[in-house]
């Protein structure tokens, strides 16, 4: 495929192909406030800007945007910091005006001034407490039905109850966590099918290759081994683990079969040349291909499972980061895999967009804030505390966590290009 071409697809199916998986982890948001009788403004495919959108029954307005990479779900009362102790006074103004009350009006009411007033008119207006006056943008009428002899308080507690402030600790962690178990969830699933029905590569006691002491012994590619030293072997996993209890410098006795004669040869033990050291005769198994029941499907989906956890780790750890950075690869690096994983079929591009989903999730649970993990630390400390942060110091925490993301992921595009340069 010519440069051109493979660019050009690259592009369409990794914008294809993120905006699905950021969805999935916006949409798991959406069903968790939906869920707590929350507030959800908007449900977008694509970056924050044009749209063409329609409002769904419960006032949600769904809509894909002019630049359709990625999503996000716009939530009442997630603003950070503390509420504004005018609220009630804001709400119990505007409720009981005559006409629609701008910010001056506001201000001039409550003695603040104008960027306070247009703040406690916004807030109230994401709450669901106001609403726009007609298409005024700075003119706002109640929103909520008046309840005879209620107090500022109560009404004010009446308009939070619809939104992310309104919820208990348990769930604002639930909801803030939605998303990393919709994308994992979504991804086990995929490959369970895909495992179950499309198959996977597993490791066959037919010899691909020898070395060390295998080679010695005369064992070549197309021997199939039966058993080490008398104990016969159901698959590759048992012959590794056979191995493994073997000391090296020890004589392993091979028995296997070629040209349909069975064989026995005597392999000398080593050590692998890797970090691990690990005892070895020398044998590299060929793969067979094919359908796993449905519950060793199951079991290796929740081992890839812990193997991106695993991957994800490395990330944090000084010994291992050169090597995780080495293997990973930016938005840039994955949409050229999209597009290989495209070409070779529905299987292979299923089991990548089940890796990329569990990618996702598992980065998002880190405790790093704008990540979702960071939110819910930080949940959890206002809880300890017994009230909320200063937003100037949810704001602080915030920026070095997206600094620090961003330029890890900065890095991994530099290194993407670099490959691609460098062919």
């Amino acid at each position: 495929m010519s440069l051109g071409i493979h660019w050009l697809d690259a592009l369409i199916w990794g914008v294809l192909t993120f905006s699905i998986l950021v969805v999935l982890h916006e949409g798991g948001h959406f069903l968790a406030a939906r869920a707590f009788g929350v507030r959800v403004h908007e449900f977008m495919v694509g970056l924050p800007g044009p749209a063409v959108s329609f409002v769904g029954s419960t006032g949600t307005r769904f809509g894909v945007t002019a630049v359709p990479l990625g999503g996000y779900v716009r939530i009442a009362g997630m603003e950070p910091g503390p509420e504004d102790e005018l609220l009630a006074a804001a709400l119990r103004v505007v409720a009981s005006a005559d006409e629609p009350v701008g910010p001056r009006y506001l201000a001039t009411a409550l003695a603040v001034d104008l960027d306070r007033a247009v703040s406690l008119l916004h807030t109230l207006h994401d709450w669901g407490a106001v609403e726009r006056a007609g298409s005024d943008e700075d003119l706002f009428v109640p929103a909520l039905e008046p309840v005879a002899g209620e107090d500022d308080e109560t009404r004010l507690a009446r308009a939070r109850a619809g939104t992310y402030r309104g919820l208990k600790t348990w769930q604002r962690v639930t909801m803030l966590s939605a998303g990393v178990l919709t994308n994992i969830v979504a991804a086990v699933l995929v490959l369970v099918v895909v495992l179950a029905l499309a198959g996977n590569a597993s490791p066959s006691l037919t010899i691909a290759e020898t070395s060390a002491g295998a080679a010695q012994a005369g064992l070549r590619a197309g021997d199939t081994v039966l058993a080490l030293d008398g104990v016969a072997l159901g698959d590759f996993a048992e012959l590794a683990a056979a191995t493994a209890r073997l000391a090296p410098g020890d004589v392993a006795s091979i028995t296997y079969i070629r040209d349909g004669e069975e064989r026995i040869a005597k392999a000398v033990v080593s050590r692998s040349q890797d970090a691990e050291a690990r005892p070895i005769v020398g044998i590299a198994p060929s793969f067979v291909y094919g359908p796993l029941p449905v519950g060793q499907a199951v079991s290796r989906s929740f081992m890839i499972v812990g193997l991106v956890f695993a991957a994800v780790v490395s990330f944090f750890r000084p010994d291992t980061f050169p090597v995780a950075v080495e293997g990973a690869r930016s938005i840039i690096g994955a949409s050229t895999e999209i597009a290989r994983a495209v070409e070779a079929g529905p299987p292979d591009y299923a089991a990548l967009v089940a890796l990329l989903s569990l990618s996702l999730g598992v980065m998002n649970m880190l405790p790093i804030p704008p990540l979702d993990g960071g939110k819910v630390v930080m949940e959890l400390v206002e809880r300890l505390i017994g009230r909320p942060l200063k937003r100037e110091v949810s704001l602080g925490f915030s920026t070095v966590g997206a600094l620090l993301l961003f330029s890890l992921i900065g890095y991994l595009m530099y290194a993407d290009v670099a490959r691609i340069v460098n062919g």
